[in-house]
């Protein structure tokens, strides 16, 4: 999947999520986006890198300390 991929995906999950609203006002979609995002992403490529934190933050482009806060924010073993 490329990058406009994944972005149509976010945009199609967008459009069902507003119209699930049924007219209700929405509230902090940013975070919720990110953290329905962010988590499955840290805990891939924790996998792929079999746990290595290092080789995790160069592939995700993050401090390893960033990486680590990230992994206690969402409970990721």
């Amino acid at each position: 999947m490329n990058k406009c991929e994944l972005a149509n995906s976010i945009k199609s999950s967008l459009d069902q999520y507003f119209k699930d609203l049924d007219g209700e006002p929405p509230h902090a979609i940013y975070d919720m986006v990110l953290s329905c995002i962010e988590k499955p992403l840290l805990e891939y490529v924790m996998q792929h890198t079999a746990g290595n934190q290092s080789k995790a933050a160069e592939i995700l482009g993050l401090n390893r300390n960033t990486l680590r806060k990230k992994i206690q924010l969402y409970h990721i073993e």
